[in-house]
């Protein structure tokens, strides 16, 4: 087996995603939680547009979820208590020796390195779960991963943040060498890049502690769309910095020195909690088009759909508010993943 992670511009079969229930994250107040439930549901609305989606649903959230969202989206049925699907569900796979066989990285998903608020053990199974649902052969992983800690080129590129990936609540015994063969053996991945850390916000105690999908992405071989906060006064303006240094002295699998784009960040620097991670770089992909984050902010928002236009062209870009997603810890990316095509 040559197991491969097709580049996220590859076509779909489908897009996956969980439903939102009541607990810690979702909010302390009814408005807080509605805000969650619609913000969950206008995005599952924007991708059904363009791609079939599959919801994971908790029985206790079926009726809500039937009333709220597009009659188009198929559910699935099943316990959840988290609902970042990218993080806790599978990681599709392709083996290009074998046509038409799908497979899915179920990684160890232990609530991004088991913080004491997390509760994870219903949605840790869903990777096996879907799996069987759609009849994908499971590549299981000793690793612990989320879906948010990686991008690839689909060409052997790899996208990795030390401080996710070798993060000793996730991986103590893991070295970069460890990793990195378990990227090839799962994803194909054999260039691995690795960035030293992610933004500012990421290491709350509601934090991924440095996912790279709110980062970097690959939107071609040998390009990268990077975040950029060009204000001073927020503490990425020197994160971003570093970055960019780091991705200039790597190459990717094609011995390539990466076309950094930048991606500006919008222009609100904080809410209640402080500084934010409002990033641009964590929009989905999907056939003929790409969902984008908004931020309420007309000029911004703009400009970010035309860099995005550019670097996928012939694609609709369509922007969804997502601040209801960050303020709960995460973007569009991080609460979908898609599940690639495969013919026979």
């Amino acid at each position: 087996m040559a197991w491969r992670m097709p580049s996220e511009t590859t076509p779909h079969e489908r897009t996956w995603m969980a439903f939102p229930r009541a607990g810690l994250t979702l909010g302390d107040t009814d408005a807080e939680r509605e805000e969650g439930y619609a913000t969950w549901s206008a995005v599952a609305a924007a991708v059904a547009r363009f791609e079939p989606v599959t919801m994971v649903v908790d029985p206790t959230e079926t009726a809500r979820a039937r009333r709220m969202l597009p009659a188009d989206v198929t559910l699935l049925e099943a316990p959840v208590d988290e609902y970042w699907m990218r993080d806790h569900g599978p990681t599709f796979v392709v083996d290009d020796e074998r046509p038409g066989v799908l497979g899915a990285v179920d990684w160890i998903f232990n609530g991004w390195g088991a913080p004491d608020w997390a509760q994870w053990q219903d949605s840790a199974a869903h990777a096996r779960l879907i799996a069987g649902e759609v009849g994908a052969e499971l590549v299981s992983s000793m690793l612990v991963n989320e879906g948010g800690g990686i991008h690839v080129d689909g060409e052997g590129t790899v996208l990795l943040t030390a401080t996710v990936q070798l993060d000793p609540r996730r991986n103590p015994f893991a070295d970069r060498a460890r990793v990195e063969a378990e990227m090839a053996r799962t994803l194909g991945a054999t260039t691995p890049v690795w960035l030293s850390r992610g933004l500012t916000r990421d290491y709350d105690d509601f934090g991924t502690n440095g996912h790279i999908d709110i980062v970097a992405t690959i939107p071609s071989p040998g390009r990268i769309l990077l975040h950029d906060q060009r204000d001073p006064a927020h503490p990425d303006h020197a994160v971003t910095a570093q970055l960019r240094s780091e991705l200039e002295e790597q190459t990717d699998a094609a011995g390539r020195r990466f076309e950094i784009v930048s991606l500006p960040a919008p222009e609100t620097l904080t809410d209640a909690h402080g500084p934010v991670d409002w990033s641009y770089v964590n929009h989905l992909v999907v056939n003929g088009g790409v969902i984008a984050c908004g931020f309420g902010e007309e000029r911004a928002d703009a400009q970010a759909r035309a860099i995005l236009a550019e670097a996928y062209p012939g694609r609709e870009i369509v922007t969804v508010d997502a601040r209801g997603l960050f303020a709960r810890g995460g973007g569009i990316h991080c609460i979908t993943q898609q599940q690639p095509a495969v013919t026979a």
